[in-house]
């Protein structure tokens, strides 16, 4: 891994909090917030120029505006929602660039394994303990929130661990 283990330690109790926030969120409002974004954005600011060299700490600002206008093309076309987007671009900061097959790599398999758990779970007793959510009668519509936070978590627990 290329982040290093300090910069994901560091991290992570900030950033997991918040990757929670916008699974749950995600599942029941089908709603990415902007108070989750922009406090996962001010979490980089002042965290990130914490624990990163300044170069890296600069750089990775463009990360954000990158995946940002991705985000919004693929907005515009359908393929993915704002809050979605919006979340995406804060969360690319975070990830060291030699790191981006590995990230990838993760969101697709939270992707797989959420769309299947959530899809099993939309019929089965699991249902009854939150009727309410709206994720589960959005029919062709995944909330995306639960595999970006999930993917995100799962990428700093395992720079934690295993990072540079």
């Amino acid at each position: 891994m290329f982040i290093t283990s300090y910069a994901a330690t560091w991290f992570l109790p900030f950033v997991l909090p918040i990757c929670f926030w916008v699974a749950y969120t995600d599942l029941r409002d089908m709603k990415i917030t902007n108070n989750a974004v922009m406090t996962l954005v001010a979490v980089y600011a002042v965290v990130g120029l914490i624990v990163l060299p300044l170069d890296i700490y600069a750089w990775r600002w463009i990360h954000l505006v990158v995946v940002l206008i991705a985000g919004i093309a693929l907005n515009a076309i359908g393929a993915l929602g704002a809050g979605d987007a919006k979340f995406a671009a804060a969360a690319a900061p975070f990830i060291a660039i030699g790191d981006l097959k590995l990230i990838l790599l993760i969101l697709a398999a939270t992707a797989f394994f959420g769309f299947v758990i959530h899809r099993a779970a939309k019929h089965s007793p699991l249902r009854r303990l939150a009727p309410e959510w709206t994720s589960w009668t959005r029919e062709g519509k995944y909330p995306m929130g639960l595999s970006l936070g999930g993917a995100l978590g799962i990428y700093l627990l395992q720079g934690a661990l295993n990072g540079a």
